[in-house]
């Protein structure tokens, strides 16, 4: 027998777009795709989906519950009355959070899923992660580094564990919430559950701390690591270290400690990518007439480069494979040399008399507005360097 609707009430096989025959997980997979599509945070001033939303919720609220399904699918709406969410334990509430959580970043709400696939309180509680920063010079970048660090951190207290109950002792049961954790609370026409506020979820209370580490689990330290940075590690790179962040509770795993590098910047290179940028400063006898220089490398090394006759400010020579290595191929970028002519700004007398006679020995004169040949010169390579 069919059951009927009551006043403007739809089906809510109907509802959630369900057969009768339906699973408990197709019934969850449907309310799930329902509160994606209707949720009252993603629809905002729509009236309309939010009372979509109402109705999926109350339909999952039924339907979800085998002994109200089976009154449902018997006598219909008139089985669960007008008020679907009335006298429902918080803690049958686990799917509503577990679905919600998961789509608004709230992650498990109730614990963890024991084997047999339904909920079950967890006491384990994994340690947070930590961040350290660790800079480096850009030579270090280049060729990598090993540095010890120490990093200040919570760890498992030795002598209980991790439970803050001292060997022998018992936690209690919470009295607020009776050992489950949660506390349950109607907000409009759901019943939330909330992490108790006495026991912080735990479900126990501890009467007689650990003496180590005052009931907390945790105690203080430093500890002192070995951290290999390689080469060709670049500003923001993080390096993660598992198993290496504060301590866990109650058997918990401990966190991970995530190693940020800043590459300070460097007096002579500048680095873009794998590249690395040098500025050289050479004479204006050296540009016109070419010569044979060394230029540093990010090694410590001296590289010799052959400056072209005629070489214009701003000109550049690239010395393949002198960068710094893919942090990943391990291949090397270049080394771009970037020349900068200097020209003199004051001449003695007899340097001026050599300078003009030069100019006019390859043809130039003075001219009104131009001037001499150095002085054209002088303002051409001022405005290009």
């Amino acid at each position: 027998m069919t059951p009927m609707a009551t006043g403007t009430r739809r089906d809510y096989y109907e509802v959630l777009g369900v057969a009768r025959s339906a699973s408990a997980e197709e019934i969850k997979r449907a309310y799930r795709q329902a509160a994606i599509r209707y949720h009252p945070d993603r629809n905002p001033d729509d009236p309309e989906a939010e009372e979509r939303f109402k109705e999926a919720s109350e339909a999952y609220a039924v339907l979800s519950d085998p002994e109200k399904r089976a009154a449902y699918d018997r006598f219909g709406h008139g089985a669960v009355g007008d008020h679907p969410f009335e006298g429902v334990d918080p803690t049958n509430f686990m799917d509503f959070a577990d679905i919600l959580g998961d789509l608004f970043g709230f992650g498990d709400l109730f614990g963890t899923r024991s084997r047999r696939g339904g909920r079950t309180r967890s006491r384990a509680r994994r340690g947070r992660d930590l961040a350290y920063t660790l800079t480096v010079t850009l030579e270090e970048a280049a060729a990598g580094v090993e540095r010890t660090i120490r990093v200040p951190r919570r760890e498992t207290c030795a002598a209980c564990g991790g439970t803050g109950v001292p060997p022998g002792s018992v936690p209690e049961v919470c009295p607020v919430c009776g050992g489950r954790g949660q506390i349950g609370y109607r907000r409009g026409f759901m019943t939330i559950a909330q992490t108790c506020p006495q026991c912080g979820g735990q479900g126990r209370v501890v009467r007689t701390p650990c003496p180590e580490c005052a009931g907390r689990g945790l105690v203080e330290n430093e500890a002192t690591l070995e951290v290999s940075v390689p080469a060709g590690v670049d500003n923001g790179v993080r390096l993660r270290y598992s198993g290496e962040g504060e301590g866990g509770l109650h058997g918990g795993e401990p966190g991970d400690l995530y190693v940020q590098v800043v590459v300070e910047d460097h007096e002579l290179f500048e680095r873009e990518g794998n590249d690395l940028h040098l500025e050289l400063p050479i004479s204006v006898f050296q540009a016109m007439l070419g010569a044979t220089l060394e230029v540093p490398g990010i090694d410590g090394g001296r590289r010799e480069i052959r400056i072209p006759a005629g070489s214009q400010p701003g000109d550049t020579i690239r010395i393949r494979g002198e960068g710094i290595p893919d942090l990943r191929s391990g291949r090397r970028g270049d080394l771009v040399v970037h020349l900068r002519v200097i020209v003199p700004d004051r001449l003695t007398p007899e340097q001026r008399r050599l300078v003009e006679a030069a100019a006019q020995a390859v043809g130039e004169h003075h001219h009104r507005q131009g001037g001499s040949f150095f002085e054209r010169l002088m303002r051409r390579l001022g405005n290009e360097g």
